[in-house]
């Protein structure tokens, strides 16, 4: 008789253990950390234990991520409060590059409108192209310039398409020297969140 056949005989015939329940106890299986060998209940026992502990993993990353989020909607609160205090675009653009340097405490960042300051047509492109904000590792085209010298040192960007009246009007760049501060894979909800307040913002003064 082969493994899979005992295996289907034994789903077939769920009741099989209540009717011989003695064999809980005389089969022993190797311990699946090795060493000894353990009746076939202290195995699923086992089993059970190290379930468990896998969910009670899961559940601490859970909240970890439930309160790193609860940080940032914080953060984006009072970020959003700040630039009420703006009575031009100057002074707007300012409390802008302030605040996300003092709030979110990233070192680096260039805002740039169209009506002041039209971008090369790759750069136009690819702002209109991308509804959501996107990051990277490399700089899109010739935007690490914004930066001046500190741009060739610059290691990770996020890129936020400013929108406002259904049109394209500036981008907002956040950048470090960390490769791991923004990522491909990282989630862009709330640097979406950033690019709707400024949209908004900025569309008073256009």
């Amino acid at each position: 008789m082969k493994d899979a056949d005992v295996a289907k005989y034994l789903e077939e015939n769920p009741l099989f253990f209540a009717a011989h329940a003695q064999l809980l106890s005389e089969i022993t299986l190797p311990h699946p950390h090795g060493g000894r060998t353990i009746s076939l209940s202290e195995r699923q026992l086992l089993a059970q234990r190290e379930r468990v502990k896998e969910l009670e993993k899961k559940l601490h990353e859970l909240l970890e991520y439930a309160k790193e989020n609860d940080a940032l909607q914080l953060k984006v609160h009072q970020f959003n409060c700040a630039l009420f205090g703006s009575y031009d675009r100057a002074t707007l653009q300012n409390l802008v590059l302030g605040n996300l340097r003092d709030i979110f405490a990233i070192p680096h960042t260039a805002l740039h409108l169209w009506r002041d300051d039209a971008p090369s047509a790759e750069v136009l492109a690819f702002a209109d192209q991308h509804e959501l904000p996107v990051c990277t590792h490399h700089s899109a085209f010739d935007t690490a310039a914004w930066f001046g010298e500190t741009g060739e040192h610059l290691r990770s960007f996020a890129y936020l398409p400013l929108r406002a009246n259904g049109q394209t009007i500036g981008m907002l760049i956040l950048a470090s020297e960390d490769k791991a501060r923004f990522y491909p894979e990282m989630g862009t909800l709330f640097l979406q969140r950033i690019a709707e307040i400024l949209g908004s913002a900025f569309r008073l003064h256009l």
